[in-house]
């Protein structure tokens, strides 16, 4: 029996948990989406920093369109069982954090996905089966419909300025929909970011099969800026950003270069991966285990705002706006600052700001919004028809800004 789930955004619960990672066929740089059916294969990785293995399972959760637990019952959404041991593990090597590293793989042979939709991956000490230790979203396509997404820095509110607008086609493709307005739930995420996702529940008009989302205010997003890179991957050498290293007993440091807002300079083009991250360490032949962690300190030298809290915002946090990711004001040095335990390699960051009370973050303050940038947008379209019991992820489709 499952255990009663309300927040099902991607996270680690546990504090001791740390880099929590979702491949797909053994990408890094993918959005967690494998076609049903097919032989495509999702691995979930993340460590603890402990000095031996803990006994922990896991079970599948299956989510309707906004991502809420629905009524299907395991063995209608599963091949095999709900429930498994995390077996695959590996101790780390000559680092100065131990930790121990964990993977697990979807399907396998003793669960396999026989639906489509989306998925809440919970993990769980064997001994406390109701406490989550981390959970990950997932999602599964048949791809019955078929979906094209356009960007244009040309919008409804402005002209080659702040924001970007999406014009979407959906064609049901022979998939059985008795009502194109009212049956199709589209969901619309920038960057994979789980604050500032938009759904769109009817489409602005229907040609034939065709649906089309245009000129929907809803679809209009601030452009941001490119995501800001670091590189943490050596312990002798300042990589990418890094201002200067150390050693202070039992971790190494990195001080990260002091960054600026960039509200109001020009926007300047660089080639990033959307907020991505990827573990590494400069001679490790197996970094998921060589790779150490690392004290990381972000600057940012900027005003106190009272009015608003200041996070780091990329895969790295799991995308959440938590205590571990919100900056604090030092009135000492006159600027905004957090440490973080990071393991080796490569991150992409920015900076947004949250309004007191809200769980929406902006890009405008800090990092500014420039039309030219490239943003990846991943479009998932649902169906379910009058009666179902849950909503079939039926096509995905994707776009990329300014390119």
């Amino acid at each position: 029996m499952s255990a009663r789930v309300t927040d099902t955004r991607t996270m680690t619960v546990h504090p001791a948990f740390y880099s929590l990672q979702t491949k797909v066929n053994g990408n890094d740089q993918l959005p967690p989406l494998i076609l049903l059916g097919s032989d495509d294969v999702l691995t979930v990785g993340f460590d603890e920093l402990a000095e031996d293995r803990r006994y922990m399972r896991y079970e599948l959760i299956h989510c309707d369109a906004l991502w809420k637990p629905d009524v299907l019952m395991p063995s209608e959404y599963l091949d095999g069982f709900n429930e498994d041991n995390v077996e695959d593990y590996a101790y780390s090597q000559a680092t100065t954090a131990h930790y121990v590293h964990y993977e697990i793989t979807l399907p396998n042979e003793r669960m396999d996905m026989k639906l489509s939709g989306n998925y809440l991956l919970r993990v769980y000490d064997e001994s406390d089966p109701e406490a989550t230790l981390l959970q990950v979203r997932f999602s599964v396509v048949e791809p019955l419909m078929k979906v094209e997404a356009s960007v244009s820095s040309r919008t409804d509110v402005d002209y080659n300025d702040a924001h970007q607008q999406l014009t979407l086609s959906v064609d049901r493709n022979g998939a059985e929909v008795d009502n194109l307005f009212t049956d199709v739930i589209v969901e619309v995420q920038q960057n994979g970011r789980q604050d500032n996702t938009v759904y769109v529940m009817r489409p602005t008009r229907v040609s034939g099969s065709e649906m089309w989302f245009e000129h929907d205010p809803r679809l209009i997003f601030p452009a941001g800026n490119e995501y800001r890179r670091m590189e943490i991957i050596s312990t002798t050498y300042p990589g990418m950003h890094v201002d200067a290293l150390g050693y202070a007993d039992p971790y190494y440091h990195a001080e990260l270069m002091t960054d600026i807002p960039r509200a109001d300079m020009a926007y300047q083009f660089d080639r990033t991966q959307h907020g991505r991250f990827r573990i590494r360490e400069y001679n490790a032949q197996e970094p998921d285990t060589e790779a150490d962690y690392m004290v990381t300190h972000f600057a940012l030298d900027m005003p106190e705002q009272p009015s608003v809290d200041v996070f780091v915002d990329g895969d790295m946090f799991q995308r959440r706006f938590s205590p571990e990711s919100r900056m604090v004001f030092n009135r000492a040095t006159s600027r905004y600052e957090l440490a973080v335990f990071l393991k080796q390699g490569a991150y992409n960051y920015q900076y947004l700001v949250v309004p007191r009370g809200s769980m929406k973050g902006y890009t405008s303050a800090i990092e500014g919004d420039k039309y030219q940038t490239c943003n990846e947008y991943v479009v998932k379209v649902y169906h379910r028809r009058p009666g179902a019991r849950y909503d079939r992820l039926v096509g995905v489709g994707m776009a990329v800004s300014g390119i």
